[in-house]
C-alpha cells in the first residue's frame, strides 16, 4: 500500500506538467506571428491619474517663453559711441547729421511682437514713405515672429529705403519680441545710418490679469 502511494505522489507532478504543456502549447501557437516568432506585448494604462501626472511632467520640461528670445544686445556703431555722448542734450535737436538737422531726420518705426515685426518709414510730419513686414517678405505662420525673419525683413527694408534716397534715419522701436534686437542689426547690415534709437514701448501701471498657462 505504501509503495502505491509513493508511486502516485511521484507521478502527480509529471501529470501537472503534461497538462500545463497541453494547455499552454495552443496559446503559444495563437500568439505567434506569421513568421513563427512570438509577439511582443505590453500593458497600456490610460487612467486619469497617470495622464495628469504625465501632463504635469511635460509642463515642467517646457521652458517658459517670455517673448523676447533672440539676441540680448546689438552694437550699432562703436566708433561713433566713442566720439560723442550717447545721451541727447539740448543742442541735439538742432545738431546736423550728414547735413540734415536732427529734427528733420526720417523716423523708422518698428513694431515688434511675438507674432510679427513691422517696419515703417515716415517723415517728421507723419507722412508715410515705406512699409514692410515679415509677412510681406514671405514668412508664414509662426516663422513671422522669429528673429531671422525680422533681420531678413530689415535688410530688404534698408535696400528699398536706400533706393528712395533715405540713408540717415532715427529708429523708434515699440513692443517686445524675438525680432527686437535682430531688426536693428538688419538695418545696420542693410547700410542704414542709425543716429538714435528710441524705445516707445507702452507701459501699463495697472495691467490686466495675465492669461492662464497653456495646458499640455
Amino acid at each position: 500500500m505504501f509503495r502505491k502511494l509513493c508511486s502516485a505522489v511521484t507521478l502527480f507532478p509529471q501529470f501537472l506538467r503534461a497538462e500545463q504543456s497541453a494547455i499552454s502549447a495552443p496559446l503559444v501557437s495563437l500568439c505567434r506571428c506569421n513568421n513563427g516568432r512570438p509577439m511582443d506585448s505590453r500593458y497600456f494604462h490610460a487612467s486619469a491619474l497617470l495622464l495628469d501626472k504625465s501632463r504635469k511632467e511635460k509642463r515642467i520640461k517646457v521652458p517658459m517663453d517670455e517673448g523676447t528670445e533672440g539676441e540680448a544686445r546689438v552694437g550699432i556703431d562703436p566708433a561713433r559711441a566713442k566720439k560723442s555722448d550717447p545721451f541727447p542734450t539740448e543742442e541735439t535737436y538742432d545738431q546736423l547729421f550728414n547735413g540734415i538737422p536732427f529734427k528733420n531726420v526720417p523716423v523708422c518705426s518698428i513694431r515688434v511682437s511675438k507674432n510679427n515685426t513691422i517696419f515703417a518709414l515716415c517723415q517728421m510730419d507723419g507722412t508715410g514713405q515705406l512699409i514692410r513686414s515679415c509677412g510681406i517678405e514671405g514668412f508664414k505662420n509662426a516663422r513671422k515672429g522669429t528673429n531671422i525673419a525680422a533681420q531678413a525683413t530689415a535688410i530688404t527694408f534698408s535696400q528699398k529705403a536706400l533706393e528712395q534716397g533715405y540713408k540717415t534715419i532715427r529708429v523708434a522701436i515699440r513692443g517686445l519680441g524675438p525680432g527686437r534686437a535682430a531688426s536693428i542689426k538688419g538695418l545696420v547690415m542693410g547700410g542704414m545710418d542709425i543716429i538714435s534709437v528710441t524705445d516707445t514701448t507702452r507701459i501699463s501701471w495697472s495691467p490686466p490679469r495675465p492669461r492662464k498657462p497653456r495646458r499640455l
